[in-house]
């Protein structure tokens, strides 16, 4: 089973959410993810105004795929890797930017918002947003040992019968 490559929970998880909605307020947009780059959405917000929200582990992934995309375009041209993608639309964008190698900041929004604004403090946030998920590369991996298992067994089997 493909699982997230990052485990965003706790005060950082409370501080990425934190940047994100302080992003969607300055700017405008109506939908802010966090994505991991296997397309697991890690966090979300999104406008008190917006309308109903596209699916997003749908967008997440998608959005994961069209960036492994771009970095084997990015490859090919000789680059290292290309930091931004945008995708515009008659009524809408969606912008995506690289957080570091671990993650991608997504965001959604029409055309009523400015693109240079939102690259301008999207840039900011990303600075932000690495710093946390640097913070995580020092946690250890939680190692749960075989007597977890069977005590969580035998809770279960008390439980359930």
């Amino acid at each position: 089973m493909i699982e997230p490559s990052l485990a965003l929970y706790g005060d950082a998880y409370a501080r990425v959410d934190a940047h994100i909605q302080d992003l969607l307020d300055v700017t405008g947009v109506r939908y802010g993810l966090l994505v991991d780059r296997k397309g697991f959405v890690l966090s979300h917000k999104e406008a008190l105004w917006a309308p109903r929200p596209p699916a997003l582990d749908s967008v997440a992934t998608l959005v994961a795929s069209n960036a492994a995309a771009t970095a084997a375009l990015a490859n090919m041209l000789g680059e290292h890797t290309f930091s931004e993608q945008i995708h515009q639309g008659e009524n809408g964008t969606l912008y995506v930017e690289s957080v570091g190698d671990q993650a991608l900041l997504t965001l959604i929004f029409d055309a009523s918002v400015p693109l240079g604004k939102v690259k301008v403090y999207a840039r900011k946030t990303v600075v932000q947003l690495a710093a946390i998920l640097d913070e995580l590369k020092d946690i250890p991996e939680i190692q749960l040992g075989g007597d977890f298992s069977a005590g969580a067994t035998a809770l279960l089997d008390d439980l359930l019968g």
